[in-house]
């Protein structure tokens, strides 16, 4: 199956889940993540940037990228938490994350780095 993700490719999600993500995950899981993840963006900032994705530049994708591969790297890691060396390493990745999609969204919430990433 091909990967339908618009904001992230599976690369992306799979480098960040880390070596010990559960294989089982499928391209199809994936897409179905990317779609929620990308569909929560789309909310939290009250702009859909999946409709106007192909035509932003490269610095305003590369932030939707890194908050949807963080997104679901975090739902890939949490399905089997166990495949990884501990528990508290899967939590530590969870945990980084985290913050880091939290502060993409924040960025994104900003209304004047939304005007930049349409008009750039």
């Amino acid at each position: 199956m091909a990967h339908t993700g618009i904001f992230a490719t599976s690369d992306e999600i799979l480098v960040k889940a880390g070596e010990n993500y559960d294989t089982s995950i499928t391209e199809a899981r994936i897409n179905a993540l990317c779609l929620q993840s990308e569909s929560l963006i789309n909310a939290m900032t009250r702009n859909n940037f999946s409709d106007s994705f192909s035509g932003l530049n490269v610095d305003a994708k590369a932030i939707l990228s890194e908050i949807s591969s963080n997104l679901v790297a975090i739902y890939i890691i949490t399905y089997h938490m166990d495949s990884y060396s501990s528990m508290r390493a899967a939590e530590g990745m969870v945990n980084i994350l985290r913050d880091g999609a939290l502060r993409g969204i924040s960025v994104l919430r900003d209304k004047k780095t939304q005007t930049w990433m349409l008009g750039a």
